[in-house]
């Protein structure tokens, strides 16, 4: 949770950031003032390292910036566009609708909103931020408003309801839910009447760096930033007491006394298993002792099942930390590291600064509300291949071990018996494609992100040639792993405009087919010339040449070329399935 004050928010808004930072172009509309809330959502991405360009809209002019095509809004071509509605301006339209239309006034709200949506998307390719709306109960009919139609408080639920069923529906809109951090914060808290009356901000001035850090961790998953694995202590963090000096008999855990707390805990980083986050164990412990509540305790939530690695020994946690990093082949920025030792925090925070290393409350009972409130989970996809994200990390480990068993590379290659499916983009992979854009930061070679819309519109465009990787093995799925996009830029070139894959197939002579996949599409399509490009990032220095490896000829600037007609096919272990 942001603990930023306004004053040092504002301050960082006016600052020229690096220029190495990712720039994200925001436009900010809204029915209530949005001037600070702007600065703090600038101020915010600095903190966050990315360099949030706003064009911050004159007091309510919703309609007149989305409804114009001429608006400043679609001159500043931004890359979302974030629409502030606040509850004050709802009520007072709730106040002038006539009694006996009350009971569709949620109904009309949502036609205007998913309206502007519609015309947004018709005129630019902005992801759209939409703000969901904070409770208020006018207590007009006390408790029985919840079952009235026609009340506000019933009303107001409803277009919540509504707007989050429209985002689903139109995989292009992402809702901001001011209601949840309302309800942990207070609404007292969240709103100022008297602010609100003299200036018409729709938060308080101690709420705005809270509600700017909600719209920023949107952008934040939409650049690629998210968590994928959360590494976790084990002693008084997933049970209470120590397994190796009090047995597995002694642990507390279940729901009498304290160990219900651990039960919550281990309930909660199930969930986040089962939306697709790794889980892995880093734990000061006897490996047999450690893993002994998992396999034989009865109340235990988490199993070995759901865990990707699982290290106990008695090394430095920043040393298993980098191993269990580097055997899982994700960034570490993208680490978050649990542990109720104040110390061992501390520890890990001096060696790894990259990782994030909550501040976790002492009393284990809090563990799961201050997760919650931190909100270090955002997401802005999900898909049920998502829920068996740690079998694919677990087959990977049996893979690992068939190399080390293998003579040689090529040996074990030969071993995998691997073969892809390859296919050009269609709805059911929209969802994956989409999200593998989103994640994919190392192998990804123009760091372009997408959104269902986005796939969907590529995919529906004559002029794109797409294709979408899928690798099967002696070991089982690895699932979607990779998806190129390429567009003429003559009449003769085709010019690669996405090329990414996930780093679990790395080295085993994937990105040797997908080239060659590409040119056969080439050649099909009657091009002479494929035409790729890199552009680096702080991340993907790996595939800085890979073009280069895979038999194109290196124009200097990031740029690449294949002659179509004399290209050599790469060597590959990998099969048409």
């Amino acid at each position: 949770m942001n603990r930023n004050s306004m004053a040092v928010l504002s301050k960082l808004a006016k600052r020229n950031p690096a220029e190495e930072l990712p720039v994200y172009r925001l436009a900010v509309v809204g029915d209530c003032s949005t001037q600070h809330l702007s600065q703090a959502i600038r101020g915010t991405g600095i903190i966050h390292d990315v360099n949030i360009e706003i064009f911050d809209a004159d007091y309510d002019q919703i309609s007149a910036q989305i409804d114009d095509s001429s608006s400043e809004l679609y001159s500043f071509a931004p890359d979302g566009v974030f629409i502030m509605m606040c509850t004050e301006k709802l009520y007072s339209r709730y106040l002038s609708t006539r009694a006996d239309e009350r009971v569709n006034f949620a109904q009309n709200e949502y036609g205007l909103i998913s309206r502007r949506w519609n015309t947004l998307a018709g005129k630019t390719k902005s992801v759209i931020i939409q703000s969901l709306f904070c409770e208020y109960d006018d207590r007009v009919f006390g408790s029985f408003a919840c079952r009235l139609p026609g009340s506000f408080i019933y009303q107001l639920r409803r277009l919540n309801m509504l707007i989050s069923e429209g985002a689903a529906a139109g995989n292009n809109v992402y809702p901001v839910d001011f209601s949840f951090l309302a309800s942990e914060m207070g609404y007292m808290t969240v709103k100022s009447p008297i602010v609100y009356g003299m200036a018409k901000l729709p938060f308080s001035t101690e709420y705005i760096p809270q509600a700017a850090e909600a719209v920023v961790n949107i952008i934040l998953a939409l650049k690629g930033k998210s968590v994928k694995c959360i590494i976790l202590d084990l002693d008084d963090t997933l049970w209470g007491g120590t397994v190796s000096e009090d047995g597995m008999e002694g642990i507390q855990i279940g729901e009498l006394g304290t160990g219900y707390a651990f039960s919550a805990i281990q309930t909660y980083m199930k969930e986040l298993k089962n939306r697709g986050i790794l889980l892995a164990v880093c734990s000061k412990n006897y490996e047999d002792k450690a893993k002994e509540p998992f396999l034989k305790h009865p109340d235990m939530i988490l199993r070995l099942e759901d865990f990707a690695l699982f290290v106990a020994n008695w090394k430095p946690k920043a040393e298993n930390i980098r191993y269990i990093q580097s055997n899982l082949n994700i960034g570490m920025d993208s680490l978050v590291f649990i542990d109720n030792s104040p110390f061992e925090r501390a520890a890990v925070r001096a060696a790894i600064p990259e990782i994030t290393v909550p501040e976790m409350p002492e009393d284990p009972a809090e563990y799961v509300n201050f997760l919650r409130r931190e909100n270090l989970f955002e997401a802005v996809s999900y898909t049920p291949e998502d829920a068996g994200r740690t079998l694919l990390y677990r087959a990977e480990a049996g893979r690992r071990q068939a190399e080390k068993d293998s003579s040689t590379y090529e040996d074990f290659l030969r071993s995998l018996d691997m073969h892809a499916e390859c296919d050009s983009f269609s709805s059911f992979w929209y969802p994956r494609i989409a999200q593998l854009s989103q994640r994919s930061n190392q192998f990804n070679l123009r760091t372009v992100r997408y959104t269902e819309a986005d796939i969907e519109r590529i995919a529906r465009d004559s002029a794109y040639i797409t294709r979408y990787f899928v690798l099967h093995d002696s070991f089982g799925d690895s699932g979607l792993i990779s998806a190129f996009i390429m567009h003429p830029c003559d009449e003769e070139s085709l010019f690669v405009e996405s090329w990414f894959m996930s780093c679990r197939v790395l080295k085993r002579t994937m990105e040797e087919f997908i080239v060659n996949a590409m040119i056969s599409a080439a050649r099909r399509a009657g091009y002479k010339k494929v035409i790729g490009e890199y552009i680096p990032t702080s991340k993907n220095a790996m595939v800085s040449n890979i073009y280069s490896k895979l038999g194109f000829t290196d124009l200097g600037n990031g740029r690449f070329e294949a002659d179509v007609a004399s290209f050599v096919k790469n060597e590959t272990f990998i099969g048409w399935y």
